[in-house]
């Protein structure tokens, strides 16, 4: 059973808040980093993003990042051969060195290794186009078709050593429509994405903050 997710809020006068330091792994576009830039400008939200760190040099994401005038960092997997902890560790340091409590993932297309999951344990957040339990992994939407369920979504969770078997955090749900292919169905969930994960984080941050 999904947990619900709401995002209906009192309204309440703007004030000062402590933000919380936050890292942003990326390998592509960073479409979820985005609104996550945009909900971090407000002055009422309760995270700050002290770094966006890549994996991949031409990740679009960067420039995205840059133009924000964000701090970037490029650790490259590919030097690293197939030693993912050696990677790892290379980017834990730097998630260390930049002050951040909470790693939040957009869009970051590599497994992580056990050391790293264990490093951050508790302070590592992922979104999935899915609502999980259904349909870990990859090409989430063509099996959401293909399975003929009603309902589709995105969920965020905690990370864990399981691939996409974390904690759950919050969902949001759309229709999945008899004329739906997966290019339409995805960029449904897409939007919901781009306010779940800003809401989600929210909600994490306050703990942190108290």
């Amino acid at each position: 059973m999904k947990k619900p997710h709401s995002r209906t809020k009192a309204k309440a006068p703007a004030k000062k808040t402590e933000k919380v330091p936050i890292a942003i792994l990326i390998s592509g576009r960073g479409s979820n980093m985005r609104a996550l830039i945009e909900a971090c400008a407000r002055p009422d939200y309760p995270a700050e993003i002290v770094l966006v760190l890549s994996n991949r040099p031409d990740a679009p994401g960067l420039e995205v990042a840059e133009e924000a005038g964000l701090r970037t960092l490029v650790i490259d997997h590919k030097p690293f051969g197939k030693d993912r902890e050696a990677h790892e560790r290379e980017i834990d340091a730097a998630l260390q060195a930049s002050g951040a409590m909470l790693v939040v993932l957009a869009g970051y297309m590599r497994v992580l290794t056990p050391w790293l999951v264990k490093a951050w344990e508790d302070r590592m957040l992922n979104i999935h186009p899915s609502l999980l339990p259904a349909f870990p992994g990859l090409h989430t939407h063509e099996a959401a078709i293909k399975a003929g369920v009603k309902e589709h979504g995105c969920t965020v969770h905690l990370v864990t050593s399981g691939v996409d078997e974390g904690p759950i955090l919050g969902q949001a749900s759309v229709p999945v429509l008899e004329t739906d292919t997966p290019e339409t169905l995805a960029a449904r969930v897409l939007e919901q994405e781009h306010l779940l994960y800003p809401d989600v984080l929210e909600m994490i941050c306050d703990v942190f903050a108290k």
